[in-house]
């Protein structure tokens, strides 16, 4: 089946969209969806090239589909990509852009850096807040 009539039969109902406000933006949970908007361009569903990109313990998680896969093929279809953690920001920005960039989906190259950084930022340990300093009155009787 194609992506055009796939996403014609999920785009009006579907268990991943979200409608928070009636005149609001139509949002989407489904898996591969980077940008979480409700469009066929960030479908993870309808594209049979989507790109997700899933927090995991070991690092970020890249899984996209081969190139030639079958339709029918399902779990065979998919790599699987693991960037450790510990690896750096770098490192796991180029890899996510490098195969977004080499002919895969280069349309999804900036949203797929996103959700990387994104994820890269959540998993930093913050730092410890500076104490805070008597101003004013307070400040002049000490």
């Amino acid at each position: 089946m194609s992506g055009d009539l796939q996403w014609l039969l999920l785009r009006n109902g579907n268990a991943f969209t979200v409608k928070r406000l009636p005149e609001g933006p139509i949002l989407s949970r489904e898996p591969g969806n980077l940008t979480n908007i409700h469009s066929h361009k960030y479908s993870g569903l309808a594209n049979e090239k989507a790109i997700a990109v899933t927090d995991s313990e070991s690092g970020i998680k890249l899984t996209y589909r081969k190139k030639g896969a079958a339709p029918n093929a399902v779990r065979p279809a998919l790599v699987t990509t693991t960037i450790r953690s510990r690896s750096g920001g770098r490192r796991a920005a180029g890899i996510t852009a490098k195969l977004a960039k080499r002919g895969y989906r280069p349309d999804l190259r900036a949203a797929a850096l996103a959700r990387v950084s994104a994820l890269l930022a959540s998993k930093k340990e913050k730092k410890p807040a500076p104490p805070k300093k008597a101003r004013g009155k307070k400040a002049q009787v000490a």
